[in-house]
């Protein structure tokens, strides 16, 4: 089987427990997730808005957004690292690309920790992602700037045993998930 099979399989799978996981989550799944960035107050973020069954980020951004900066990731075209616009609370939204909401006005920032969405992951901070490579490449090149803290929110449910990598794949700092937070930090 080829990796591009294996990683299609992986997703299907992944898919089908973070649809279940999402389906009967309580309130509070961003608990752990609000816990890990109070230790970062102020350093400028950038979390996501959930698409289908994603666990939400958005009680933990909020909380962010009374101390520092936080964006949402903006696609500009396939290929390219993604770009983030400034989001607070109550911001003007529109839909981007994929049904994401986006901020409606573009004021760009850089991040310096991502809230990473994921459809699997592995206990050695490991992601599958949607496959269009676009966290990859915008971590590999602010990685390349300076140091970046990736961390990987998902529900618990999503883990998997092993993954299908390739070289180009970048590596979580952390996971959190409803029920832990698991650290990769050297």
């Amino acid at each position: 089987m080829s990796l591009a099979e294996r990683k299609a399989q992986a997703r299907k799978a992944a898919f089908a427990r973070r649809k279940a996981a999402h389906e009967t989550a309580s309130p509070g799944r961003a608990g752990m997730l609000s816990s890990v960035l109070a230790g970062y107050r102020g350093v400028p973020l950038a979390g996501y808005w959930p698409i289908r069954t994603e666990i939400p980020p958005i009680a933990a951004m909020e909380e962010a957004a009374a101390h520092g900066p936080v964006a949402l990731p903006v696609i500009e075209a396939a290929g390219q690292p993604l770009r983030f616009a400034r989001w607070e609370p109550g911001s003007a939204m529109t839909e981007g690309p994929f049904g994401a909401q986006i901020p409606a006005t573009l004021d760009w920032i850089t991040p310096e920790i991502l809230i990473v969405p994921l459809v699997a992951f592995d206990r050695a901070g490991n992601r599958l992602g949607y496959g269009g490579g676009f966290y990859d490449r915008t971590l590999e090149g602010l990685r390349a700037a300076r140091p970046t803290l990736a961390i990987g929110f998902a529900y618990a449910a999503q883990e998997a045993e092993a993954l299908p990598l390739e070289p180009t794949d970048q590596p979580l700092d952390m996971i959190v998930t409803e029920a832990e937070v698991l650290s990769f930090q050297t």
